[in-house]
């Protein structure tokens, strides 16, 4: 969809229908941050949504800022974050255009198998930025989910994961203390930490549902804040039937798809 822009050298911008998307009604509220953030993010949601379509091509840096009634340092920076984050590309003498949409990757349900674990299958370099690890009392929910009596610490591992350089996946992953007494160990995959000691699980229950995007979670995914996002919150057991891992996770939903297998019983 190419969006037209009419001038007129005594009026300036004929503000059209199709400026509608990029007008201050449609994005700015005082007192929610600074201008270029919140165009930043409305514009981002504008592509997730689909309102500019893969080659859309956005107006010059003048004439958005015109329409959106802020300076060309507002549009500039606010343009330069969605080209670094991959949806906006420049192209040098035709102006800023919307990325195509990339494929999307699908995860099979049917399989226990780690994020690097996946990643490799697929031929992609996973890595992992933790955010914080450590030893400490459970929440209600660990208790609840790992079986652990009060008094009892947990190791956490809280990672943001990476496919060749691209966040993919904030990850919250609990444990019991004698599972993991040491969370120091877990850099890129847990469950190669957990093979290496024979308590790997071998099986899980998960829970997957739809969820919207807090302003940190959205940074840390180069996301806009309140974009939606795949929640997905496991329980994995060894085959003892001991619950020893309580991982939940956001994962972005516009590169997954998760996929799950049914097949009919036999009578």
């Amino acid at each position: 969809m190419n969006r037209s822009y009419e001038k007129n050298t005594n009026r300036g911008l004929m503000m059209d229908d199709d400026t509608a998307l990029y007008r201050p009604d449609a994005w700015y509220r005082p007192a929610r941050g600074p201008r270029y953030e919140q165009l930043y993010r409305h514009l981002s949601a504008a592509i997730a949504a689909g309102d500019l379509p893969p080659e859309s091509q956005l107006p010059t840096e003048r004439d958005l800022a015109l329409i959106a009634d802020v300076s060309r340092v507002t549009v500039r920076k606010a343009v330069s974050q969605l080209v670094e984050d991959g949806v906006l590309e420049q192209r040098r003498g035709a102006g800023t255009f919307v990325k195509p949409a990339r494929p999307k990757m699908e995860h099979s349900l049917s399989a226990l198998l780690s994020f690097t674990e996946y990643m490799r299958q697929r031929g992609k370099t996973s890595t992992s930025r933790i955010l914080r690890r450590g030893l400490f009392l459970p929440s209600p929910d660990e208790m609840m989910a790992l079986g652990l009596p009060p008094g009892d610490r947990v190791a956490r591992v809280e990672r943001l994961r990476f496919a060749d350089d691209t966040p993919l996946a904030l990850e919250w992953s609990s444990l019991p203390s004698d599972v993991l007494p040491d969370p120091e160990a877990v850099e890129t995959s847990l469950y190669d930490v957990l093979r290496a000691t024979g308590r790997a699980p071998t099986r899980a229950v998960q829970r997957i549902t739809a969820v919207n995007l807090t302003a940190p979670d959205a940074k840390l995914l180069n996301l806009a804040e309140g974009a939606a996002v795949l929640r997905i919150d496991r329980t994995a057991y060894l085959p003892s039937g001991r619950p020893i891992e309580f991982t939940r996770g956001l994962y972005r939903s516009d590169i997954y798809d998760f996929i799950a297998e049914l097949r009919l019983d036999a009578p």
